[in-house]
């Protein structure tokens, strides 16, 4: 039987427990993850592409199934380069749909042999984005409950910088 590798792409700035828990899940149902950091030029991100990429690494070291690995361009092209047959997304709502089920039909229409699979988080990691985590740190909330303790602390020193 064939090794099937999955790719679960987006900025991870920074990686949540919800993003962690969409990973383990698709270890459990795919050979191979691959978490794909997007470069991300179009969008300022708090930590820089080595530090979400070692945050990853960190949060994720006890799957050796799962990889980490930057990409920049189409995560469509990408996927192919790597062997990748699916794309893991993650849906926490219904607004989330609309926007994933639209980008899958595009990334279908690009690379037809790679399908689309949507997880849903676990109820309690529902509601978590990092953008929200971010935005709590920088303002000096507790984010503990949201992201592991490795990336906390990395949220709580750049919260402390001047």
């Amino acid at each position: 039987m064939a090794t099937v590798t999955a790719v679960y792409p987006g900025t991870f700035d920074p990686i949540t427990l919800g993003h962690e828990g969409m990973v383990r899940r698709a270890a459990q149902l795919f050979d191979r993850v691959i978490v794909a950091v997007a470069i991300a030029h179009h969008k300022k991100t708090l930590f820089s592409l080595d530090e979400r990429m070692g945050m990853a690494r960190e949060a994720l070291r006890d799957c050796p199934q799962v990889q980490v690995q930057p990409f920049d361009g189409l995560v469509t092209a990408f996927a192919a380069a790597h062997g990748a047959s699916v794309m893991v997304r993650g849906l926490r709502s219904g607004t989330d749909f609309d926007y994933e089920f639209q980008l899958a039909g595009m990334n279908r229409a690009l690379v037809p042999q790679i399908d689309t699979v949507f997880l849903t988080p676990d109820s309690h990691h529902q509601f978590i984005s990092s953008t929200l985590v971010r935005e709590i740190s920088t303002l000096g909330g507790d984010v503990g409950q949201f992201v592991s303790a490795p990336v906390l602390q990395r949220l709580q020193a750049r919260a402390a910088q001047p």
